[in-house]
């Protein structure tokens, strides 16, 4: 483990960090805001999943998430969104490669090698975290934006004894019948495995099984990429399956960073609650 950075942040500490990969085959870097109650004992932890061409950095420095996560006591991770390196395979298309991981395990060359950010976040980051820092691995929730709302619920969905609640900021909801989805699923995953794409898909994860804590969406209506996101899958799945859950279309907010400070109160706020009851 190497310190990037530590600055002190709304009473806590903004970390920057980078550790040997063995899931990745590489370095990874992370970022992780520690509040001040973190200096007593540990603290329950919030995962945010960053979207396509994302590091840890974006949500770290734009999504003004630490000053509510000091007011609840809560430490926030942000991990980067795909392996990085010389060697690391990649696509000139900004969607597909570095930045553009999709929050799977990678079966087909070139990206098997390296891509492997489902076993990452699900298992090798949650053990250096819990070994390293003053986090409590029994109290976890996750939210993520766009290819990270993705992530946060597809990985939620299939970890529901691991996370208290699931939040996500315009995901990429229905990816087997979008061209966000389509492109990345028959690169990693290959053309053939279809099933493998539907374990992937949070549409289908929730009409099929749900998720066992509540859960809250955030769409902008504005949003240029709605045609690719199709949240009206997740929200007819959510309503089908009666879901503990709020959808909410926000007029006139876009895909971007502002869409996300806004909000990102009521999301830290939500996931609050599900940590400390």
């Amino acid at each position: 483990m190497k310190t990037v950075s530590e600055n002190r942040s709304f009473g806590g500490t903004q970390g920057v960090y980078t550790h040997a990969s063995d899931a990745c085959g590489c370095d990874m870097t992370f970022g992780l805001f520690l509040p001040e109650e973190a200096e007593d004992g540990p603290v329950p932890l919030l995962w945010y999943l960053s979207g396509l061409t994302c590091t840890h950095e974006n949500a770290m420095t734009k999504a003004g998430a630490q000053s509510w996560c000091a007011e609840h006591g809560i430490a926030i991770v942000f991990p980067d969104t795909s392996p990085r390196g010389e060697d690391v395979a990649d696509d000139e298309a900004y969607d597909l490669g570095k930045g553009a991981g999709f929050y799977v395990n990678a079966t087909q060359d070139p990206w098997a090698k390296h891509f492997k950010m489902w076993d990452y976040i699900t298992d090798e980051l949650p053990r250096v975290l819990g070994d390293t820092f003053a986090v409590d691995m029994g109290r976890q929730s996750i939210t993520g934006h766009s290819m990270g709302g993705h992530g946060a619920l597809t990985i939620a969905m299939h970890h529901p004894d691991r996370f208290r609640s699931v939040s996500a900021f315009a995901p990429i909801a229905n990816p087997t019948e979008s061209d966000w989805g389509k492109k990345q699923f028959k690169a990693y995953l290959g053309e053939a495995d279809t099933e493998a794409w539907k374990a992937h898909d949070s549409a289908l994860l929730m009409a099929e099984r749900g998720f066992s804590g509540p859960v809250l969406i955030d769409q902008g209506d504005s949003d240029n990429f709605l045609d690719l996101l199709k949240p009206e899958a997740l929200a007819e799945a959510m309503a089908a399956k009666r879901q503990d859950g709020i959808f909410r279309m926000q007029k006139g907010y876009d895909h971007s960073y502002f869409f996300i400070s806004t909000f990102m109160e009521d999301h830290v706020t939500f996931h609050a609650e599900a940590l400390y009851s």
